[in-house]
C-alpha cells in the first residue's frame, strides 16, 4: 500500500477550533535566554535570510515618551499572540455558540486539519518509522537510484567492550548527518560500520569472568573463544544502539577485525611493508605494562594528573679524568662526583652510563656542609638530605654551571665553584657504578639534556629510556633491562631480585644507595607519568625483543601525505603533523593471545625468525579460510609452506601478536580495497581529536607504508563530551550522560524522561563539535523546546495544506509582493544550509533553522497569513498563493532538516496531503527519496529595492506592534484587530510606497493585513486638528535615517462576525447584515457551493 497519504484520505478534521487556536499560537517563540545561549556559538556570523541586507537591524526609536514607550521583544511576542486570535476565535464563536442563525458561517472558516500530532511520541514513533525504513530497505533504494557518484565515509571501528557512551553517540550521529546529506544530494553513501574486537581489553573481560580454577584451565584457543563470543555480543549489542540513534548504514555486513577475510589482509599489509624492510624485530626500551604484561604502543597511554614519583639527586665517584684542551681534573680525585638527577631510581642498577651536553657550561663546585638550622629545615620539607655529606669531608661534584644557584637553594649547601670547562671536555671520563661498582663512560647526549631541571647530567640506562637508548647505540653500551615481565627485577640485578620495581624495588635502591653514602637528597616529585589505559596502572620503559615498524623508513612520505589531506578543523594538521615527526619506530608486537598473530617462524637453536613471501602467503591464505584460531591449533609443518615442510622440526611459532592499532589501521586495506562498492582512498574518516595518535595515524602509516598515500582523502576531528558544568563524565561523580536514557527515559521518567533519538541529534547539530561538548538536563530540556517548537512549524504547515495540490500553484510572476519576498527568504535559508552542510559547519545550521523556521515565520509571515488561509476563502486567489507559498516552505523545510532530525521528517513526509513526484517523475514515498530541494534562481531574483523596502515594512511593523500594545495597554483595544494604524512618512519616496499597499487590489500586500488592524490611513501631513484626536502615537527614525510617525485609535465601523475585522461595510447586506464585503463576497460563493454538495 501507497505510505504517502492522498488528499482524500485526510480529510477530516482532527481540530477543534479551541484546538485550531492553540495549535496556530504553539509556534511563537522565546527566544533562549543569554545562559541558555551561552551553550552554542554566536549566531551573529550567520547570515539567515538575506544576501544583501538584513531586516533584523536595529534601529534606535525616537519617542514621544508622553505618549508612546518601547517594549522589550517578550512583550512584542505576547502582543504577537492577542493580535493573531480575530480569525481564529471569531471561528471559536461560530462553532461553540448559535447565536448567529445557529454559527451558520463556521463551515465557511478554512480551519487546520492534520493527522500530524504536537507531541511527538518518540519512545514509540520513532522505532515505527524505523521499522518502515527497514521493511522497505529505504537506505538501499535511496542509495541504488542516487547516480551522482560515489561518497565513502569510512568508520573508525569501537571497541567490541562494554556499553556506548555519549561520545559514541556524538561519533555516530555527526557520520550520520553527513551521510544523509550526501544521499539527498544524489551521491551513492556507502557506509560500512565497523568494530575492533581483538586485544587486551577484551581478554581481561574474559579473564575476570572466570574463577582462578577455570583461569589456570583456560588455554590459548579456550581463552580465544571466549573473547571472540564476547566480542560478537558486544557486536550486537551496541549495533542495536546505533540503529536505535536513527545511523543508516550497511548493517547487515558490518566489518570485523576478527573475520578471517580482514585477518587476512592485515597479515597482507603486515608482509608488504616486511618485504620493503619496514618490520624489523630488535630489543629496545618500550613502554611496558607490568598490570597487562604487555608492551604497549603511545596511544595506549594515558597520563593523568597527581602522580607523585620518588626523585633522588644521586652522586656516582669518578675514577679517571683524560685531559682534553688543556683541561685537567686529576687534583679533584678521588673527591670528585658527578651529580645526576632521577625520578625512577629503580633504573639505577641498569645504569651504563652519564651523558652531558657538550656544548653546555659545567663546572666543579666544592661543597661546605650545611649550618645546622639550615640542615634541619631541608630535613622538615617534604625533601630529605642524604647521608653522602655525612662522612665526606672534601667533597667536589660536577654540575652544569647554570643550576648552580638552583642547587644551592635546593639542598641548603653552599657551592663554590672551582674550575668551569664545556660538556665535551668532560666525554670519556670514567665513574664507578655506584651498586655494582664495574666502570662506566660519560658520554656526549643529546639536546634533550638542558639546565630546566636536574643537574646537567643525565643518569643514562639504554634498556629503560629512548633517548638512553639512542645514546647507548652511539657509544656501543650494554643495553641492560633487569626487569621480568611482571615488573620485578631479575637474578641480573643481584640483591634486588624480586622485587617489584614501582614498589619496594625502589625503595630498596634508594635505601642502598643512601646507606653507601650516593645521595644528597631524596623528594617526591609531581609531573605526568605514563598510565596503562585499560588497567590504569603505571607503566614503565623496559627493554625487551620487540617487532618495530621503522617509521624512520617511510616518514617523509607520511609528511607529505598529510599535507595532501583536508583537515578540519585546520588545525588538525599541525597535531598530527607534530605527532608524526617525531615518533619513534611503532612497536607493533603485543605478548597477548586475544589477536592477529605476527606470522614469524624461529629457529629452536638459533633463534633466528623466519620470514618471508612464501611463508607470509601461506599463512595469510590459511587465516583467510580458517581464521587466525589456525596458528594456535595447527602445527608447524602445516603451517609451513611446502618447501619448507622437511624443516618443521626446526621451527616454532612465534607467540607474539599484533598491536590493536595495526588491527584497525589496516582497515583501509581490509575494507576499502577488498569490498567492490568500495574503493581507496576514502572520501572522508571521522573520529575524535585523540585519534590523532590512534587511528588517523597507524591508518596513514600503513596505507603511505605500503601505498605511499594516505587512506583518506579529508580528515574531521571532534572533542570530548562533558557535562554542562564543563566536567569530564564520571561515574564516581553521578555526572553520566547515559545517551540509551535521554532516548528512551529512566526508571524515573519524570526526572529522566525519554526525549527519542532526534532530540539527541538535535544537540549534535547545535554545538561546534571542533571543541568539546557539554550536555545535561538542562541543555536536554532546551533541545526539547526547540524540537517541539519546530515540530509545530510543521504541523502548522500540514494542517493549512490540507486542501492544496500542486495544481492550486499560483504562477511566481502573479504571486503577492509578500509571498515573493518570503520565497526570497525561504531560499536564502536553504542555500545558507547546504553552505553550512558542505562545510560540515553542522552547528549554524542549527542556529538558522531556529532563527527562521521556529521565530521568524511564526513572527510574520505566519501571523500574517492566518486571516487569508482561514477566512479568505477556499478556493480565493490570495489563500492558494499563500498555501503556494507554504508548500514550498513545508517541502523545503522537511528536506534541509532531515539528516539532522530523519524521523521528525519522515514523519512529516508520511503526513503530506499530496504526493511529491520527483523530476523524473518518480513519487517520493519517503522523505529521501525526494532529494535536496532545487536551486530556484528566480525566487533570487527578487530586487535589491524589493529587499530594501521590505526591510523597512518589516522594521515598520515591528515598530508599529510597539505603539499597538501601548493602546492595549491603556484599555483603548484589545485584540489588534480593534485598532485603526495612521502613518505620516517623511521620505518622499517611501510614502507613495505605502499609500499604494493600502489601496492596492491585491489584499495579501495591504497593510492592514501585514499590521493584522482593520485599518491603515496614510497621512499626507500632520494636521494638528487630526493629530489631537488620534490616542496613541509614536515616530521612530526607519533604518536610522528617515522619520515614520505612527499614530493608533479605535477602528472605524463594526467588527464582521466571520473574521472579526472592523468594516464600515458591515450592515451593508440584507442577506449576511453581520459581515464584511470580503466575508460578503466568500460565503455566497462557498454556502451556494457546500449546499450543493450537501
Amino acid at each position: 500500500m501507497p505510505l504517502v497519504k492522498s488528499l482524500a484520505s485526510n480529510s477530516s478534521s482532527l481540530f477543534s477550533p479551541k484546538d485550531a487556536r492553540m495549535a496556530i499560537q504553539a509556534s511563537s517563540y522565546k527566544v533562549l535566554s543569554q545562559r541558555t545561549a551561552s551553550s552554542f556559538r554566536s549566531m551573529n556570523s550567520v547570515s539567515l535570510l538575506y544576501l544583501r541586507g538584513s531586516s533584523s537591524v536595529h534601529v534606535p526609536s525616537l519617542l514621544k515618551t508622553a505618549t508612546y514607550s518601547s517594549y522589550s521583544s517578550d512583550n512584542s511576542s505576547s502582543s504577537s499572540k492577542r493580535r493573531s486570535r480575530g480569525p481564529v476565535m471569531a471561528a471559536k464563536k461560530a462553532s461553540e455558540a448559535a447565536k448567529q442563525e445557529d454559527g451558520r458561517y463556521k463551515h465557511t472558516v478554512d480551519l487546520p486539519k492534520t493527522a500530524f500530532g504536537m507531541r511527538a511520541n518518540s519512545t514509540s514513533r520513532e522505532p515505527e518509522i524505523q521499522k518502515l525504513w527497514d521493511d522497505n530497505q529505504v537506505f538501499k533504494r535511496v542509495v541504488d537510484r542516487n547516480n551522482g557518484g560515489n561518497f565513502i565515509l569510512h568508520d573508525g571501528p569501537p571497541y567490541a567492550n562494554g556499553d556506548l557512551h555519549m561520545g559514541h553517540a556524538l561519533n555516530k550521529i555527526l557520520k550520520d548527518i553527513i551521510n544523509r546529506y550526501k544521499l539527498l544530494q544524489n551521491y551513492k553513501v556507502h557506509y560500512v560500520p565497523g568494530w575492533d574486537c581483538h586485544g587486551l581489553p577484551i581478554e581481561l573481560k574474559v579473564l575476570q569472568s572466570l574463577d582462578q580454577d577455570a583461569r589456570r584451565e583456560l588455554t590459548p584457543l579456550k581463552l580465544r573463544a571466549k573473547a571472540s563470543r564476547f566480542a560478537k555480543a558486544t557486536v550486537k549489542n551496541q549495533m542495536a544502539s546505533f540503529k536505535r540513534y536513527g545511523v543508516w548504514g550497511d548493517w547487515n555486513n558490518p566489518y570485523l577485525t576478527l573475520d578471517p577475510e580482514y585477518e587476512a589482509s592485515q597479515i597482507e599489509v603486515f608482509g608488504q611493508m616486511a618485504l620493503q624492510g619496514y618490520i624489523y624485530r630488535g630489543r629496545k626500551p618500550v613502554h611496558w605494562s607490568p598490570s597487562s604484561r604487555t608492551a604497549l604502543a603511545e596511544a595506549e597511554l594515558e597520563y593523568p594528573e597527581g602522580h607523585i614519583s620518588k626523585s633522588i639527586y644521586a652522586i656516582f665517584r669518578l675514577v679517571s679524568a683524560p685531559v682534553t684542551s688543556g683541561t685537567s681534573l686529576e687534583d679533584f680525585l678521588p673527591d670528585l662526583c658527578l651529580a645526576i638527577w632521577t625520578t625512577t631510581p629503580w633504573t639505577i642498577p641498569a645504569n651504563a652510563a652519564v651523558a652531558v651536553n657538550a656544548k653546555l657550561q659545567y663546572s666543579v663546585v666544592e661543597v661546605h656542609s650545611p649550618l645546622e638550622d639550615v640542615s634541619k629545615s631541608k630535613q622538615n620539607e617534604k625533601g630529605r638530605l642524604g647521608n653522602a655529606l655525612k662522612e665526606q669531608k672534601n667533597l667536589f661534584l660536577v654540575v652544569a654551571s647554570d643550576l648552580v644557584p638552583t642547587l644551592e637553594a635546593k639542598w641548603g649547601l653552599k657551592l663554590v665553584i672551582k674550575k668551569t670547562l664545556l660538556g665535551s671536555d668532560l666525554e670519556n671520563c670514567r665513574y664507578i657504578h655506584p651498586i655494582d661498582k664495574r666502570e662506566c663512560p660519560v658520554v656526549i647526549g643529546g639536546d634533550y639534556i638542558t639546565t630546566e631541571s636536574g643537574t646537567g647530567l643525565v643518569h643514562t640506562a639504554p634498556g629503560h629510556g629512548q633517548e638512553d637508548y639512542v645514546t647507548g647505540m652511539k657509544y656501543g653500551l650494554p643495553i641492560l633491562s633487569p626487569v621480568d615481565d611482571d615488573g620485578k627485577f631479575t637474578e641480573e640485578a643481584g640483591q634486588f631480585s624480586g622485587l617489584d620495581v614501582l614498589g619496594d624495588g625502589n625503595a630498596a635502591v634508594v635505601r642502598f644507595l643512601d646507606e653507601n653514602l650516593s645521595i644528597i637528597m631524596e623528594e617526591p616529585y609531581k609531573h605526568k607519568y605514563p598510565y596503562d589505559w585499560r588497567t590504569k596502572k603505571p607503566t614503565i620503559f623496559r627493554a625487551t625483543e620487540q617487532w618495530f615498524a621503522s617509521v624512520e623508513g617511510f616518514r617523509q612520505v607520511a609528511m607529505t601525505a598529510i599535507g595532501q589531506v583536508t583537515w578540519i578543523p585546520a588545525q588538525a594538521e599541525n597535531r598530527i603533523s607534530a605527532m608524526t615527526s617525531s615518533r619513534s619506530d611503532w612497536c607493533i608486537s603485543r605478548q597477548r593471545t586475544w589477536g592477529v598473530p605476527i606470522p614469524v617462524f624461529y629457529h629452536v637453536q638459533s633463534k633466528e625468525p623466519l620470514m618471508n613471501k612464501e611463508t607470509i602467503d601461506h599463512v595469510k591464505s590459511i587465516v583467510s579460510q580458517k581464521g587466525s584460531d589456525a596458528w594456535w591449533y595447527m602445527t608447524v609443518e602445516e603451517l609451513l609452506p611446502d618447501k619448507y615442510r622437511n624443516k618443521a622440526s626446526g621451527y616454532e611459532k612465534g607467540t607474539d601478536t599484533m598491536d590493536v592499532w595495526f588491527d584497525s589501521g589496516s582497515s583501509w586495506a581490509a575494507v576499502l580495497e577488498s569490498r567492490n562498492e568500495l574503493s581507496c582512498p576514502a572520501d572522508l574518516y571521522l573520529e575524535g581529536t585523540d585519534q590523532h595518535r590512534g587511528w588517523f595515524q597507524s591508518s596513514l602509516l600503513t596505507s603511505v607504508a605500503t601505498k605511499g598515500r594516505a587512506p583518506y582523502s579529508s580528515v574531521i576531528t571532534h572533542g570530548f563530551v562533558l557535562d554542562e558544568k564543563g566536567f569530564k563524565m564520571s561515574k564516581s561523580l553521578g555526572n553520566v550522560v547515559d545517551p540509551r536514557t535521554v532516548i528512551e527515559g529512566g526508571k524515573n521518567l519524570k526526572e529522566a524522561p525519554g526525549y527519542g533519538a532526534d532530540v539527541l541529534r538535535l544537540w549534535v547539530s547545535s554545538v561546534d563539535y571542533t571543541g568539546d561538548a557539554m550536555i545535561g538536563a538542562q541543555v536536554l530540556r532546551q533541545m526539547s523546546d526547540i524540537y517541539r517548537k519546530l515540530r509545530g512549524t510543521l504541523r502548522y504547515l500540514l494542517a493549512n495544506l490540507h486542501d492544496w495540490k500542486a495544481d492550486n500553484a499560483v504562477p511566481y510572476c502573479d504571486l503577492p509582493m509578500i509571498d515573493r519576498h518570503a520565497l526570497f527568504q525561504l531560499e536564502n535559508v536553504v542555500k545558507n544550509i547546504r553552505e553550512s552542510y558542505e562545510s560540515y559547519q553542522f552547528f549554524k545550521i542549527f542556529q538558522i533553522i531556529q532563527r527562521f523556521a521556529i521565530v521568524d515565520l511564526s513572527n510574520f509571515y505566519f501571523d500574517v497569513a492566518k486571516d487569508r488561509l482561514y477566512v479568505g476563502g477556499t478556493t480565493s486567489f490570495t489563500r492558494r498563493s499563500c498555501q503556494t507559498v507554504l508548500a514550498a516552505h513545508l517541502l523545503s523545510i522537511v528536506r534541509v532538516i532531515a539528516p539532522i532530525l530523519p524521523h521528525l521528517a519522515e514523519d512529516v513526509w508520511q503526513n503530506l496531503p499530496f504526493q511529491y513526484t520527483n523530476e523524473d517523475g518518480s513519487i517520493a514515498e519517503f522523505v529521501f527519496e525526494s532529494r535536496w530541494p532545487a536551486l530556484n534562481e528566480k525566487w533570487l531574483t527578487f530586487p535589491t529595492e524589493e529587499i530594501d523596502f521590505w526591510g523597512k515594512i518589516l522594521e515598520l511593523r515591528t515598530e508599529t506592534n510597539k505603539v499597538l500594545e501601548v493602546a492595549r495597554g491603556g484599555k483603548l483595544i484589545g485584540s489588534s484587530l480593534d485598532a485603526k494604524v495612521y502613518l505620516h512618512a517623511s521620505d518622499a519616496s517611501l510614502a507613495p510606497r505605502l499609500q499604494e499597499m493600502c489601496s492596492t487590489n491585491n489584499d495579501a500586500d495591504t497593510l492592514h493585513r501585514i499590521f493584522i488592524t482593520s485599518q491603515v490611513e496614510i497621512l499626507s501631513s500632520l494636521d494638528d486638528e487630526l493629530v489631537k484626536n488620534i490616542p496613541y502615537t509614536g515616530e521612530y527614525l526607519i533604518q536610522g535615517k528617515n522619520k515614520i510617525w505612527i499614530g493608533v485609535s479605535r477602528a472605524d465601523g463594526s467588527k464582521c462576525e466571520r473574521c472579526w475585522n472592523y468594516s464600515l461595510q458591515v450592515g451593508s447586506f440584507s442577506e449576511h447584515p453581520t459581515l464584511c464585503g470580503r466575508c460578503y463576497n466568500v460565503v455566497n460563493v462557498q454556502l451556494p457551493a457546500m449546499a450543493a454538495v450537501s
